[in-house]
């Protein structure tokens, strides 16, 4: 979990910028504003990790246009969407290029924090998962080569028998790297052995 919680604020109207950090700052989130989208973007690269607070009409760069480049520069910040109008149609493009939330001005302080509290938890999640892979492709490397390629097989939902054939070893050979490479990985099941195998990105091939 992050331990620092820092929200970007981006909105070109200063009364909104302030009204929005007092409340987000008062909850305990550190606060970063900026006064449009090409702002933002110009440091989005290296600034903390956090929630975006982005609002929809701005007149150098709309917030659907900012969030388009951080999509395409690969800037994976959970977006909490501003608008002054409640413009629906604006809503589901926002919603449908990964906004957490949408909501409509003048803001009500537990909405805000309902939404921003959201965003954050996508952060988290994130950040369990790929702790999660990691764990599981440093016990992927245990293995040796022969007991990855069961494992593999295993993954892609087959049975030792096929493995041993597509290996062009003895079914028998195969229940013995299988015993191992659980034995390796600590899992007393195959479904806690796939489990470790698909966080690390195993069984993908058709």
């Amino acid at each position: 979990m992050a331990e620092k919680r820092v929200v970007h604020i981006v909105d070109d109207e200063e009364t909104i910028r302030k009204a929005v950090a007092f409340t987000l700052r008062t909850a305990g989130f550190i606060i970063e504003t900026y006064a449009s989208g090409p702002e933002f973007l110009k440091i989005a690269g290296e600034a903390e990790i956090g929630c975006v607070i982005l609002d929809m009409h701005m007149p150098d760069m709309d917030g659907l246009e900012v969030q388009a480049v951080l999509t395409q520069r690969n800037i994976d910040m959970p977006i909490v969407v501003l608008t002054g109008n409640g413009d629906v149609a604006l809503a589901v493009q926002a919603m449908k290029a990964g906004a957490v939330d949408f909501l409509a001005k003048p803001i009500e302080r537990a909405i805000l924090l309902t939404a921003v509290d959201r965003a954050f938890g996508r952060i988290d999640r994130a950040e369990s998962r790929a702790l999660e892979e990691a764990e599981a492709r440093m016990q992927i490397d245990l293995l040796t080569p022969r007991e990855r390629d069961v494992l593999e097989g295993l993954a892609q939902g087959h049975p030792n028998k096929t493995i041993a054939y597509d290996l062009g070893i003895s079914s028998r050979t195969v229940e013995v790297h299988r015993a191992s490479l659980m034995a390796k990985l600590g899992a007393h099941t195959l479904s806690e052995t796939l489990r470790i195998a698909f966080s690390a990105g195993m069984g993908k091939r058709s």
